[in-house]
């Protein structure tokens, strides 16, 4: 059986890497509508067993065994293993979700958008903070920012610390600033250190647009709580945003100063946005695309974006740290 394409059939879907985060994974696509979750793989065949006899699905261990038999596969595997995965089933023309980092570098990253092309299969990246319910009125709001100061800092977790916190949190803020400027990177200059962990585990950089915006990202895993904030600044308006409270302030210059002694009339306003499951929603739209064909929010083309502005802070931080004294 080959890959369906047709808008009206439901989607055969399986998740590769049945981990903490495949799991969930694997539990919003076997309720999604429009979903069939047929199997999931691991190379651990008691955790792929224990998975997938809480969904009642078929459990594998090696994904190949699904070539043929499902339409779109979401792969939660270490960033070390995305390429091989993903191109496997691009190569079949199966539509991939694969987890961020698109990959651990620039080339296997450029291949598999390729792979997608070839085989006119969606190719989806997994920046999750884009279908947080408070993200599309943030990219709505934003026009021609000045300055962003965005912060996204936890506490330590081990899972995840294959990849530095620069690859493990801050490409998360790396992919919405570059959604927010739309603007040629030019400049990076970073600092950070690892804590508990054999790569970096906090890290800030100050990122130079064309045009002249920048952009101050904090990020950490070593951290004594949590916090996902942001701050733009753009002409007359001033936005900060709290993605845990799923809120937006923005205090907006009305009118000339002149007109009111001097001090600019600012205007504030606030809204909030319902707690949405934005996993869920991903992997929905995800199905969708697969299902009739349109772009997905979060393209190759972005995750590569993201990968590559990440790749630009980890060079910046480690030709930084070369040159510290000790």
């Amino acid at each position: 059986m080959g890959v369906r394409t047709n808008v009206t059939d439901t989607i055969r879907t399986a998740v590769i890497g049945t981990g903490h985060f495949g799991l969930y994974h694997a539990q919003k696509l076997a309720r999604i509508p429009g979903s069939e979750l047929v199997a999931v793989a691991d190379i651990d065949p008691d955790r792929a067993s224990e998975v997938a006899g809480q969904l009642g699905v078929e459990a594998v261990t090696n994904p190949s065994d699904l070539i043929g038999r499902v339409d779109a596969v979401s792969v939660v595997v270490p960033t070390r293993k995305h390429f091989d995965v993903a191109a496997e089933f691009l190569k079949a023309g199966v539509h991939v979700m694969v987890e961020k980092p698109i990959t651990g570098d620039e080339a296997s990253a450029r291949e598999l958008i390729a792979l997608a092309a070839a085989n006119k299969a969606i190719l989806q990246v997994g920046h999750l903070a884009r279908f947080a319910g408070v993200t599309e009125a943030l990219i709505n709001a934003v026009d021609q920012p000045l300055y962003i100061e965005s912060v996204r800092v936890a506490p330590f977790k081990p899972r995840g610390t294959d990849v530095s916190v620069i690859l493990d949190l801050m490409i998360h803020d790396l992919d919405l600033v570059l959604a927010l400027t739309d603007a040629e990177l030019t400049d990076v200059d970073a600092v950070g250190t690892s804590v508990l962990s054999d790569s970096e585990d906090m890290a800030n950089a100050r990122l130079k647009f064309a045009g002249g915006c920048i952009a101050n990202i904090t990020a950490s895993r070593v951290s004594l709580k949590t916090e996902r904030k942001m701050r733009i600044f753009q002409r007359d308006t001033y936005i900060s945003v709290d993605f845990d409270a799923q809120t937006i302030r923005t205090f907006r210059k009305v009118g000339d100063a002149k007109d009111s002694g001097g001090m600019p009339n600012v205007v504030p306003s606030q809204d909030s946005f319902e707690e949405t499951d934005a996993l869920e929603l991903e992997l929905a739209a995800f199905v969708a695309s697969a299902r009739d064909g349109t772009p997905p929010l979060v393209n190759g083309e972005a995750g590569l974006r993201a990968l590559l502005a990440a790749q630009r802070v980890t060079d910046s931080l480690r030709e930084n740290a070369s040159h510290t004294v000790t």
